[in-house]
């Protein structure tokens, strides 16, 4: 669905480079994550997917087309869902529908027909005449929803949708993202949540400081042999010694008493050469597991563990 190819985004002067040569394709008919620590890049390539942003330079391609050249048309395509509130607190969740519908150029013989199919897949049938600014952080987030999904998109835009929300509205709307998804829609979708983005999502990609880090299908990502650690643990305490014997011998990203873990292309040799050691310090396997355990561990072992904070000045 998009093709991105050698793009760059800089913002002032001295240019400060925020997307840095990104290359990366997000197939048609997919649930796509988009995962990035604060400041990553990851808003900045959404608003420029969306049309809200131009590019420095490179090339970026909607279903075959070329962003730049066919603005207006790709608009009317692509439904954004941003993180900030996107709608007017003092009218109606029905005021808001019918403005933004009219806003984005639907006709009025469709109107209705989208505004009721956007009523229900947000579950707002019980609150759509009701001020915006009395809802709560979950159905606010379902408005922000309704209002992205006006334009029929083929393409659904989400900027960390479920911020800030109870379990059963964050629930309720991962629904109706799988749902629009299976109704045909392309989803590209932003978030910290990691066991969200596990639950939905078919692809992945990982950036950071402009950069992607990594892409693909999530499921072989995680079992991505250039990148998995071996995981060993043990049933009785390892003793000090073989500790260091260890140490000296492999690639040790971790290890104490009970556990070991190896950054390793392929585990087999590894576990061949350990095996020995462990049997010399009378000490057995009690489980071994290779690859990621989860998105959220290959997340940060691509990104590093320290803090990424922001400040909007």
């Amino acid at each position: 669905m998009f093709q991105i190819h050698n793009l760059v985004k800089q913002y002032g002067s001295p240019p400060q480079t925020v997307l840095d040569h990104v290359e990366l394709n997000i197939p048609k008919g997919c649930v796509f994550g988009l995962l990035g620590p604060n400041g990553a890049g990851k808003t900045t390539l959404l608003s420029i997917l969306v049309g809200l942003t131009p590019k420095t330079r490179g090339s970026v391609l909607f279903d075959g087309n070329d962003i730049e050249h066919n603005v207006a048309e790709i608009r009317g395509n692509i439904g954004f869902v941003p993180q900030d509130f996107a709608f007017y607190p003092m009218l109606t969740a029905r005021e808001n529908l019918n403005f933004f519908a009219a806003a984005a150029g639907l006709p009025s013989a469709l109107q209705k027909t989208q505004i009721d199919f956007c009523i229900r897949t947000a579950g707002l049938e019980n609150y759509i005449d009701k001020r915006a600014q009395y809802f709560s952080g979950g159905l606010k987030r379902r408005l922000n929803l309704a209002i992205g999904l006006l334009n029929r998109p083929k393409v659904l835009c989400l900027d960390e949708p479920t911020v800030g929300i109870d379990p059963h509205s964050r629930n309720f709307i991962l629904e109706a993202i799988t749902d629009l998804n299976r109704q045909g829609i392309t989803i590209i979708y932003t978030s910290h949540y990691m066991e969200e983005v596990e639950q939905i999502c078919d692809h992945v990609a990982i950036i950071d400081y402009g950069k992607i880090l990594i892409a693909g299908k999530i499921q072989e990502l995680l079992k991505s042999s250039n990148l998995a650690e071996l995981n060993v643990q043990l049933d009785t305490a390892l003793p000090a010694g073989f500790i260091s014997r260890i140490q000296q011998q492999f690639a040790i990203e971790a290890i104490n008493e009970h556990h070991i873990t190896i950054r390793a292309e392929d585990p087999l040799p590894i576990i061949n050469d350990l095996g020995p050691i462990l049997r010399d310090a009378n000490v057995r396997i009690e489980r071994i597991h290779y690859g990621f355990k989860n998105l959220e561990e290959l997340f940060l072992s691509l990104t590093n563990k320290h803090l990424r904070d922001s400040v909007d000045e």
